[in-house]
């Protein structure tokens, strides 16, 4: 790998994508939110028209996604992220993209990259790996913030019974199961706000940093 790559894991709602971003920031490295590139092979599926479950499909479309063209906007899409949760389970597809991944962390000067297998499978030989968790009660309730903060409405039991099942699809998968790399370090989130959970990560990031003499 070119330069410092910083891989970050966890469930959803524990805060990956904001600390990422805060980090890629700081320290000037590229971004990458590897869901996305899931949502975009399922995003292309739905409008070519292809089916979700077919892996020769699957499989071009993730060949055909451009990791530089990611629209945030138009994969948050809930249709996106349902469709998104059954494409990632297609093994051909993982090994496309990871690909591609690897390839991204290895531009300079680096990348910060968050997702659910990006310690223990993408960039094992990462220089920083992070695993952040939160209860799902905490990780829900930020979910219906959220919603509520943008004139949605939603209910707080059906909020965490989609977390318990994503948590258990994303543990159980036979093909890279959510889990923390042996050598990650451990922030659970759920008393800390973002400022706090940034600050815990650079401390992490500028020790091993000032310890390789690249601060």
């Amino acid at each position: 790998m070119k330069g410092f790559v910083i891989a970050i894991d966890g469930p959803a709602g524990a805060g990956k994508g904001t600390l990422a971003r805060r980090l890629a920031d700081y320290y000037r490295l590229n971004l990458l939110d590897t869901g996305l590139t899931y949502r975009a092979v399922a995003h292309m599926l739905i409008l070519k028209g292809w089916p979700l479950d077919d892996e020769a499909h699957a499989l071009e479309a993730a060949r055909l996604v451009d990791l530089g063209q990611l629209d945030r906007a138009v994969l948050s899409a809930h249709d996106v992220g349902e469709a998104a949760s059954k494409v990632a389970v297609i093994p051909a597809v993982r090994r496309a993209l990871v690909e591609k991944q690897r390839a991204f962390a290895a531009t300079a000067p680096g990348a910060v990259l968050d997702g659910r297998d990006i310690g223990t499978v993408v960039c094992p030989q990462a220089d920083i790996k992070l695993y952040l968790t939160a209860s799902a009660e905490v990780r829900a309730r930020r979910r219906l913030n959220e919603i509520e903060e943008k004139g949605g409405h939603a209910e707080f039991s059906e909020i965490l019974a989609d977390i318990v099942r994503r948590d258990e699809r994303d543990m159980g998968r036979a093909d890279s199961p959510l889990r923390p790399a042996e050598d990650a370090h451990l922030l659970d989130t759920s008393e800390m706000d973002i400022e706090a959970a940034f600050l815990a990560a650079k401390s992490i990031v500028d020790d091993v940093m000032a310890k390789r003499g690249t601060a």
